[in-house]
């Protein structure tokens, strides 16, 4: 019998060999793929910034050169104007943003844990945390004046309903077969929350206080920038009278810059607190 050829027929094709695995789904890049890329993104933003302005494509009453701002900001940092705002801004921040995150952290585990907690609370803070910050600000004026007291209360008014629903779905998250098990060993349900379901909750609860850490930077210059005398939302009210735009641009990378490293500090001591947590990063 001739053996028949059939059209197509060959040696199979070896499977195509992906250009870039980072456009692949689920597929995260190794450190130094992710610091280049972040390395490539800041230089092209400040590339751009400083065409625009070298080129006289924006005035500098818009946006002022980067050698301006890094001038204006030399100069505040001599006279000591930056590090006594920066010293304001970062004591009320860390006041404050502790108390939120204590108080969230009691009413949140223990709404997520207790039925009767969940009905008291979650209903009620569903109702305030849609109510707009900015609305309170002038009642907060009213009720305490214009001291740092009325900074901690519109942060923990900003930051504080929005945590215990986070905190509420981070305790959710536990395993109903963690807490079963701890049924099955006789713990009573002291033990069991205190060693099974707090070490269980705890990464997806620092990740809940690293993000809500930034929406109390975002309150923080919002009260600095109503009613304050010092503090870097202070600062740039008082740059936008006088038109001083390098201050109130120089002041803004400042703020993204102060957020960066707390969110990065907060980054690192999770590794080494939560060291038990295999989650992919």
């Amino acid at each position: 019998m001739s053996s028949l050829k059939l059209e197509g027929a060959g040696p199979p094709s070896k499977p195509r060999r992906r250009r870039w695995s980072l456009m692949t789904i689920g597929k995260a890049p190794t450190q130094s793929q992710f610091l280049t890329i972040a390395i490539i993104v800041f230089v092209v933003l400040i590339g751009s910034w400083w065409l625009a302005t070298r080129s006289g494509a924006i005035p500098p009453l818009f946006l002022p050169g980067l050698d301006r701002v890094w001038q204006r900001m030399l100069a505040l940092a001599v006279n000591g104007t930056l590090w006594s705002d920066v010293q304001s801004s970062l004591y009320r921040i860390v006041i404050a943003f502790a108390i939120s995150s204590l108080m969230a952290i009691v009413i949140g585990v223990l709404a997520g844990c207790y039925g009767l907690f969940k009905a008291i609370v979650e209903p009620l803070v569903d109702f305030i945390r849609y109510m707009p910050v900015v609305a309170f600000v002038p009642l907060t004026i009213l009720w305490t004046g214009t001291d740092d007291f009325q900074k901690f209360l519109v942060i923990w008014i900003g930051t504080f309903f929005q945590q215990v629903l986070m905190m509420i779905d981070a305790v959710k998250r536990v395993p109903i077969d963690f807490i079963g098990l701890g049924r099955t060993l006789g713990m009573p349900d002291r033990k069991i929350l205190f060693r099974i379901v707090l070490p269980a909750a705890f990464p997806a609860i620092w990740d809940a206080l690293r993000i809500s850490l930034g929406w109390a930077w975002t309150w923080l210059v919002l009260a600095e920038l109503v009613a304050s005398t010092s503090g870097l939302g202070y600062r740039i009210v008082v740059s936008q009278r006088y038109f001083q735009t390098d201050t109130i641009i120089g002041y803004i990378l400042l703020l993204g810059l102060l957020g960066l490293i707390t969110d990065q500090l907060m980054r690192a001591a999770e590794r080494v607190l939560f060291r038990y947590n295999r989650r992919r990063s």
